[in-house]
């Protein structure tokens, strides 16, 4: 009587269902990235405000304008000085026209400072700007 042992097969990966999965895997960073949305410049502290409420409605293009120090100015996610100010205002409504500028202050930003700013957007014939606030937590 013969007695054959089973011959144990040595454990194996499958390498071509591991590259599967890692192809998937970079489509979905490929995919998720490109959604991400831009992030600003300036970390800024808005303040709180009772009559703050969310826009209804969004432009098609919207130009920050973010205040977060003296020298701390941002126009379009670049940094700027207040007397340069008007002038890529022009430029940027001449490159990018029906979009609408909103400011964003922090709220420590000297208030010299936002004077400043909005003597500029006065200067580059801006009347009316929306200004970005927190709606008030209670």
């Amino acid at each position: 009587m013969r007695f054959y042992t089973k011959r144990r097969k040595m454990p194996s990966i499958t390498v071509v269902s591991l590259i599967d999965i890692l192809a998937i895997l970079l489509i979905f960073f490929i995919v998720t990235t490109t959604f991400k949305e831009r992030l600003p410049q300036l970390q800024i502290n808005l303040p709180e405000s009772k009559a703050a409420a969310t826009a209804t409605s969004e432009p098609k293009k919207v130009i920050l304008l973010q205040i977060k120090g003296p020298d701390q100015i941002s126009f379009d996610n670049k940094s700027i000085t207040a007397s340069a100010l008007p002038s890529a205002i022009h430029e940027a409504q001449r490159t990018k026209p029906g979009c609408s500028i909103t400011m964003q202050a922090d709220k420590e930003a000297p208030f010299g400072t936002v004077v400043s700013v909005l003597d500029a957007l006065q200067e580059a014939g801006i009347k009316n700007i929306p200004a970005i606030a927190k709606p008030l937590t209670k």
